[in-house]
């Protein structure tokens, strides 16, 4: 699938009814294999059986359509197993891509605020753990389940056909296995696989906060009682786990003693029919063992109920995700966006939640073109609430935020962002060539571009003393001091030609030298553009026209 189809999907069920004529297919051949199978094993013990009779004596048989149905069967079984194996994982993997590209896709249209009510550890499981689930769902359950119900009703057809009270036999035997092993394995455990969906989901995160958080824990003391928590969480996945296997296992020995009766009921029907029916004793072995081979092949079905309960909660739970509104949407027919302006606040209000209280409050604020402005304030004064309206993911609740006196929910989202150059709080420097870092914000930027925006953030020397623009920076800018990480960060932001810059405490980190040293040097670095500057910092002289304090939801003369 490409972009624009994966656009237009809304739901998980969706993306996997796309993909359905290629299960249609995988789930065609598993049949085949199966009757091949089935087949192959009912006609060789009718044909050993024929053999062993006529042995000695001087009774005939027919020796050569037995032996050519058994070698067309084989090669039969081998050829639709090999095309199974190669179709159903290209299947598979085919909606893992699509899946993992949707999910994303479809995550990345929220607001950080409804992405932030999830941990960062549980999305991950949603993407790793819950579309593993998922991607299997039509191979590993519905596929098996449905071949399962065709070689079912296949096998139980040859065996009416061949003698029809054993027929019967074994549609009532069919019908108790139907009947107990899901009752046992997946009735009423919506709830079950949910929770066992979310608690595998809070380990993965609580692992993930353990890896993050390290420094911060081990500063604190507080390694052990996190590993605590991570060990409690792990038992209770361990306790689910063992719980389904449980119910698994019960489940098989459940199915093994009711095939058991109904081979012994069945090994009774057809010695009747042999004695008194006159049913010919190779019939007779070739319904004994397409029951064997049946029994043998719905043994399978407790796994796959399993699984489809699993890949259920799962699919619930990506849809949770990628099926929510995005909080902020472009309009039906987007305003182009003015090449400069002012920026301001017009009586903006603002609250993160229904219940909570404002943050911003009848918030107003003027931002001239090429003006430089800096609000601070405590921590939780709305300094980042406010950083988030002007980059549009939150739309304030009354008032309105205008560039160039046209509000932004006038404008496609794209066209406002590419008239921003913003830096946060904690941009990442990424595992990658220098030209790949710089390129993110612009990627059509040229290597003259990117070498005079070194040389304006001071990052050339080091730039060329480590190998120029293709030179590989580590994971999370390992090879780099904080200061010029900070740097390139900066540089990234400043290389687009935007018009208005947003620096979200751009020091945080930074040794005071280096700090000042960076500050200082903005001036230089923005001349004609906007600034809007979040900082609870010093800031040296001459840097912004205004610095504001932000407390109460509105804006102050520091």
């Amino acid at each position: 699938m490409n972009d624009q189809d994966l656009a237009r999907i809304g739901s998980t069920r969706e993306l996997l009814r796309a993909h359905r004529r290629g299960v249609l297919l995988a789930v065609g051949l598993m049949l085949l294999t199966l009757a091949a199978g089935i087949g192959l094993l009912g006609l060789s013990g009718g044909f050993l059986t024929a053999a062993a009779l006529t042995y000695g004596t001087l009774g005939s048989f027919n020796f050569f359509s037995p032996s050519a149905g058994i070698r067309g069967l084989t090669l039969a079984r081998i050829v639709s197993r090999y095309l199974e194996k190669l179709l159903g994982h290209d299947t598979m993997l085919r909606i893992a891509r699509d899946l993992r590209s949707w999910f994303f896709a479809r995550a990345l249209r929220l607001s950080p605020a409804q992405l932030g009510r999830l941990r960062t550890g549980d999305l991950l499981a949603r993407l790793l753990d819950d579309i593993d689930a998922v991607d299997g769902l039509l191979l590993r359950a519905t596929g098996p389940l449905l071949a399962l119900l065709g070689i079912g009703l296949l096998g139980l057809g040859v065996v009416a056909w061949l003698h029809p009270p054993s027929g019967v036999w074994l549609a009532l035997v069919a019908g108790a296995l139907a009947l107990v092993v899901p009752a046992r394995v997946a009735w009423r455990r919506e709830a079950v696989e949910a929770e066992r969906a979310q608690r595998r989901g809070a380990l993965r995160a609580r692992l993930h906060e353990l890896y993050e958080g390290r420094n911060d824990l081990a500063a604190l003391d507080a390694t052990a009682a996190w590993l605590a928590r991570v060990a409690d969480d792990a038992d209770e996945v361990a306790r689910i786990e063992r719980a389904r296997r449980r119910r698994l296992a019960d489940a098989q020995v459940l199915h093994g003693g009711i095939a058991a009766v109904g081979l012994l009921g069945l090994l009774w029907s057809v010695a009747t029919g042999v004695t008194t029916a006159g049913l010919p004793a190779p019939h007779a072995a070739a319904i004994f063992f397409i029951a064997i081979g049946l029994f043998e092949a719905w043994a399978g079905a407790g796994l796959a109920w399993q699984a489809l309960r699993a890949a259920r909660a799962s699919i619930t739970r990506l849809d949770a995700v990628a099926g929510a509104a995005p909080a902020v949407a472009d309009p039906p027919e987007p305003v182009p966006v003015p090449e400069r302006g002012a920026l301001r606040f017009e009586d903006v209000t603002f609250a993160w939640t229904a219940e909570a209280p404002p943050v911003l409050d009848g918030l107003a604020l003027t931002i001239a073109s090429g003006e430089r402005v800096a609000i601070s304030g405590d921590s939780g004064a709305g300094k980042s609430t406010l950083s988030a309206l002007v980059l549009r993911s939150a739309d304030a609740q009354s008032g309105r935020v205008t560039w160039g006196g046209v509000d932004l929910r006038a404008m496609a989202q794209a066209d406002w962002y590419a008239r921003i150059g913003w830096l946060p709080q904690n941009a990442p420097v990424f595992a990658g060539r220098v030209r790949d870092n710089l390129g993110f914000g612009a990627p059509h930027a040229d290597d003259a571009a990117m070498w005079a925006m070194l040389a304006q953030v001071r990052l050339r020397a080091w730039a060329e003393r480590i190998g120029g623009l293709d030179a590989w920076i580590g994971e999370s800018g390992a090879t780099m001091s904080a200061g010029q990480a900070r740097r390139l960060a900066l540089a990234r932001a400043l290389l687009r030609d935007a018009p208005l810059i947003v620096l979200d405490e751009p020091t945080e980190g930074l040794d005071h030298d280096t700090a000042d040293g960076l500050l200082r040097e903005l001036p230089d670095l923005l001349v004609g553009r906007s600034l809007l500057l979040i900082t609870h910092g010093t800031l040296p002289p001459g840097l912004v026209d205004r610095h504001l304090w932000l407390r109460d939801g509105r804006l102050h003369d520091a």
